[in-house]
């Protein structure tokens, strides 16, 4: 009698995490994209003043670049668990305290304070999803296959970005509509002790913390600033300012109309292309290199934001959003591949946390500058703002190119 061995499974991550992980890390990092709007709308409506609403919202974004990057410098030194759990702790209870405040007799200055810090303590799940995610590939994995997976990990974490930066406005807009302006801040505490406590506490937490333990020694601080990492920082950074102009903008052009509260359902139809653009660019050959893909669809990105201040009709406007979509998701995707490639050894939660750190900055400048032309100059006016952010994009893209063609053509020693 003869037996068989049977070949062994082939490695998938949704094995190494288990499936629970991937709806965890999706719905916990929804309070990351309902903060800026949520406070922006929050406090316009309980103290009346657009001004005041884009500085707080702008404060938030303040405190995530200053403080962000530090928090992922944390959890590569002490692990993600006990950082993200005392992060969305203080962060929950911050968010409860601006739900209260902004309709209490305090100073302005005192929504100011707590939002800086709502910004300092938003809990960095999604980089440090991707920064876990890239640790497990690093074991799990051979190297054979690294590439390709980390490639297919990172446009399916850019998806998930645009999942809920897209539709994170979109839920912030029906909680204040149909229940109060206070119900989108209490439900991103609600979301933030919940599900980043469930975040923190999955196995892969525990299992990357065991990981850093048996590392070497940490790069130097100065490697960050590497001129082709910076180089993938400002590209994020343009994507933020892309975000938040492009919602602001757009609500004003909706508010011309007499339909403001429509905003949300017409910048979802950006996300639509842009999410399934990238879960696709998975599928791109090899030959089609991230310099190459961040130009091109950076490209479509401010072709697309050029034809929006000609945009007369809410379904022109559709079609402006629909083919800026193509652009969105395959370069926030490229931006992120190439970053994991150029993190620094033992520094990738603070690389990707550098990253997702400037999308949120980028937000809330956008977010509050663009508010003000709009109230004084009116919507064609600030539906330039887009096309400045994308150009940011672009540039960013071209000064990656000529790096990463310096870098090729480098001796090797």
């Amino acid at each position: 009698m003869h037996t068989t061995l049977a070949a062994p499974r082939r490695t998938t991550l949704v094995r190494e995490t288990g499936f629970a992980y991937f709806p965890i890390a999706l719905i916990a990092r929804l309070p990351f994209a309902m903060m800026v709007v949520g406070v922006l709308t929050l406090v316009v409506s309980a103290r009346g003043s657009l001004a005041l609403g884009g500085l707080t919202s702008a404060m938030t974004g303040l405190g995530t670049a200053l403080i962000g990057p530090l928090l992922g410098a944390a959890a590569d030194r002490f692990g993600q668990r006990r950082v993200l759990l005392i992060s969305g702790t203080v962060n929950s209870l911050l968010l409860l305290a601006i739900a209260w405040l902004a309709f209490a007799s305090v100073p302005d200055a005192a929504l100011l304070a707590v939002a800086f810090l709502i910004g300092a303590s938003m809990p960095q799940v999604a980089p440090l999803s991707r920064s876990r995610l890239v640790g497990i590939i690093g074991r799990a994995f051979s190297k054979d296959r690294r590439a390709s997976v980390v490639g297919g990990t990172m446009a399916y974490e850019s998806a998930a970005d645009e999942i809920v930066f897209v539709f994170g406005p979109v839920i912030v807009g029906l909680l204040a509509t149909t229940m109060s302006p206070a119900a989108p801040v209490i439900g991103a505490a609600v979301l933030a002790l919940v599900f980043v406590s469930a975040f923190a506490l999955h196995p892969t937490a525990s299992v990357s913390a065991a990981d850093s333990a048996d590392k070497p020694a940490q790069a130097p601080a100065k490697e960050l600033a590497r001129p082709a990492l910076v180089t993938t920082v400002v590209g994020a950074l343009g994507m933020g300012l892309f975000f938040g102009a492009m919602l602001t903008s757009l609500t004003a052009f909706m508010a011309e109309r007499g339909v403001p509260e429509q905003a949300g359902l017409v910048y979802g139809a950006m996300g639509i292309g842009s999410a399934a653009l990238a879960l696709g660019v998975a599928l791109f050959p090899a030959r089609f290199t991230l310099a190459a893909r961040w130009l091109v669809f950076a490209g479509i990105l401010t072709a697309g934001t050029i034809a929006l201040p000609f945009a007369t009709t809410v379904g022109a406007m559709t079609m402006c959003l629909l083919v800026i979509g193509i652009g969105i998701g395959p370069t926030l995707v490229t931006q992120y591949s190439l970053a994991a490639a150029r993190s620094p050894l033992g520094r990738s939660a603070t690389v990707m946390t550098m990253l997702g750190s400037a999308v949120v900055v980028g937000q809330s400048a956008a977010s509050a500058l663009t508010g003000l032309l709009a109230e004084g100059s009116g919507a064609t006016i600030a539906l330039l703002a887009p096309l400045a952010a994308a150009l940011v994009v672009l540039a960013a893209g071209v000064a990656n190119a000529a790096l990463s063609r310096v870098r090729r053509s480098a001796p090797t020693r």
